[in-house]
């Protein structure tokens, strides 16, 4: 993607589907959106699994994106939250695919070093990198706040011209 672009992150989640967009060109980022989706908790897993599909499907047919980045599932607790977690990133992928974006994927730590520097950063040094990253942002949680950092760990990546974006 010469010159930059426009990159979706998405932090995965059965209850709580974090997304954010940011636009990345000429060595610059700005913020375009960002929100969270949480699917019926009431829900059977299938019904809340399509939930998603269709709120993400509609975000990102909405603002168009040109790549998009996704948190990888770390160790968890339990295999059950492990599997969950996992289906919902599945989701994700699945309507990155379908829009036929490019999609990189990356783990909390990564994430974390190309905001912060360090692999051990906690979740208020991202949040805080996020917000100075982008100036004026204000994250609709602090998971829409985890899709933004994935979001920019991907924009780090790409390369850029020295044209004005």
């Amino acid at each position: 993607m010469t010159g930059g672009g426009r990159v979706i992150g998405f932090d995965p989640g059965l209850r709580v589907t974090g997304w954010g967009i940011v636009d990345a060109h000429s060595g610059r980022l700005s913020h375009v959106a960002n929100g969270e989706l949480k699917p019926d908790p009431a829900g059977e897993i299938a019904d809340r699994l399509a939930e998603l599909f269709v709120g993400l499907t509609g975000i990102v047919e909405e603002f168009a994106p040109d790549a998009a980045a996704v948190e990888e599932v770390f160790v968890h607790r339990s295999a059950s939250a492990a599997l969950k977690l996992g289906m919902a990133r599945g989701t994700a992928l699945v309507v990155s695919a379908n829009a036929g974006l490019p999609v990189a994927e990356y783990t909390p730590r990564s994430v974390k070093k190309a905001l912060v520097g360090g692999g051990g950063a906690d979740k208020a040094q991202v949040q805080y990198m996020v917000r100075l990253l982008l100036p004026g942002c204000n994250p609709a949680g602090a998971d829409a706040a985890d899709a933004l950092a994935v979001a920019i760990a991907h924009a780090h990546r790409l390369p850029f011209t020295a044209a004005a974006g």
